[in-house]
């Protein structure tokens, strides 16, 4: 398959974005790596964000956040490289597709809302901590990110037939 050109032509015709395209293998394990990514970032995040919508009060905040942290970042280590090895297969195509573009708008949008909850509201956890009920601000950041958090992943499906 000859490279698309364009400003990503030149990812499209390296090795990897040839390899990606050209194995019969290669892409569906890479797209299982990203999707494991995604459980460990994204599980990790909806069990913080279902402690701040006020399930299991007796565990704190502190320790979740803690605790899960390495979670996700593990999950940001498998999503990331994989994701950019999937683009490279094809970035002309996903560049211009309308839903891979709010994907990444969503995203950014998750981390613009987790950016705020932790610069605002969380600074005050040691007042809601444990058996209380986070403020009405951080219940929001909460489930907003939750809402994020699976547009992305229809996003990411929606892919495949768009």
């Amino acid at each position: 398959m000859q490279p698309m050109g364009g400003s990503f032509g030149w990812l499209e015709a390296t090795a990897l974005g040839s390899g990606m395209r050209s194995s019969l293998w290669m892409y569906p394990i890479v797209e299982i790596f990203h999707i494991v990514g995604f459980v460990f970032l994204v599980g990790a995040v909806f069990m913080f964000d279902l402690r701040l919508l006020g399930l299991s009060k007796n565990l704190p905040v502190t320790a979740m956040a803690r605790h899960l942290l390495r979670w996700s970042v593990l999950g940001l280590f498998l999503v990331v490289p994989a994701g950019l090895m999937m683009f490279s297969a094809h970035p002309g195509d996903f560049i211009s597709n309308r839903v891979f573009q709010l994907k990444l708008l969503l995203i950014l949008a998750a981390g613009i809302n987790a950016a705020i909850f932790h610069t605002g509201v969380y600074q005050t956890v040691d007042g809601w901590n444990t058996q209380a009920s986070a403020p009405s601000l951080a219940r929001f950041h909460a489930a907003l990110s939750m809402a994020l958090w699976i547009a992305v992943i229809a996003c990411g499906r929606l892919l495949a037939y768009t």
